[in-house]
């Protein structure tokens, strides 16, 4: 499968601002690497500028490693989580950006789970809802059912949730196994049910819109079943976004493109041996074989 033209065919006078400010927010004392993983993905994917929103304590410690990544030390909870008092800080800095990645890492203690709810009303940006933010969704899911506002699915720019089947299970109150069993039904009807793209990760990655526009996808493996690749995923993603795809095909290519790279990585280095950040250092040997050589130079 090919990218998009408008990824690859950039101008000679671009700047970073033209491919897209991306403000994740993420991480905890137990978890930074969750929102690392996300930018570096993010920034590997073509996005001009990254910030981590991230608690203080831990935006003292981030790994040097990853100094193309610019932080925004936020307030934090005793337990080294975003506390709800960074909804000031937060406020003030979302309008300065492009896109938000809400969830990797961020715990599910209850003041930073409240946070979570008062970040994703507040903002008016086309937004990823991931990992501990879906956790956050029962308390405000019933806002989402509202009428579809675009016909063509190239144009919508709609809130995209990224649950693993047990999380999708949680959301919907059903065992996993049922999940399982019906997963593009679950992900068809649970996206036109709440106004939202959904990717129900997993083997075969599921992306549907609430128009009932379905993707499956058929790259990716085993080895990828392993901490950090659903954050590698979401920042893939928001990359995506930050260049202008429509929601569901930034989640549609970021899909594809993630499983390519794990597939690719396999190739050398096993699915036994496969890191999260494996799959970051391989997203160029995955764009060069979705782009034509002829236009991609």
């Amino acid at each position: 499968m090919q990218l998009p033209a408008q990824l690859f065919r950039r101008r000679k006078d671009s700047h970073k601002g033209d491919f897209g400010h991306i403000f994740i927010v993420g991480g905890s004392r137990s978890m930074a690497g969750a929102a690392i993983l996300a930018g570096k993905a993010a920034l590997r994917s073509g996005a001009g500028l990254v910030t981590i929103g991230i608690p203080e304590s831990v935006a003292t410690s981030i790994p040097t490693n990853t100094v193309e990544l610019m932080t925004l030390p936020l307030p934090e909870t005793n337990k080294g989580t975003i506390a709800i008092s960074a909804l000031e800080s937060f406020s003030e800095f979302v309008r300065k950006v492009d896109v938000l990645l809400i969830g990797p890492g961020l715990s599910n203690n209850p003041q930073t789970q409240n946070f979570i709810r008062r970040a994703i009303a507040e903002s008016r940006l086309q937004t990823i809802i991931d990992a501990d933010a879906i956790n956050a969704w029962p308390e405000f899911m019933d806002s989402f059912k509202v009428e579809v506002s675009c016909l063509s699915v190239d144009k919508c720019h709609l809130k995209i949730i990224t649950p693993h089947p047990g999380e999708m299970a949680k959301l919907l109150g059903v065992t996993v196994s049922e999940v399982q069993k019906n997963r593009v039904h679950m992900a068809k009807s649970f996206a036109k049910e709440y106004n939202v793209i959904v990717v129900l990760k997993g083997y075969q990655t599921v992306v549907a819109d609430p128009n009932g526009t379905i993707y499956v996808n058929k790259t990716g493996n085993s080895g990828m079943s392993t901490a950090g690749t659903g954050d590698v995923l979401s920042g893939m993603i928001s990359a995506f976004l930050a260049q202008g795809l429509s929601s569901f095909n930034a989640a549609k290519f970021g899909v594809y493109i993630h499983g390519l790279a794990g597939d690719l990585v396999v190739n050398d280095k096993t699915e036994l041996g496969l890191i999260a950040s494996d799959i970051i250092e391989y997203i160029p040997k995955a764009f060069m074989q979705s782009i034509p050589i002829e236009k991609g130079r």
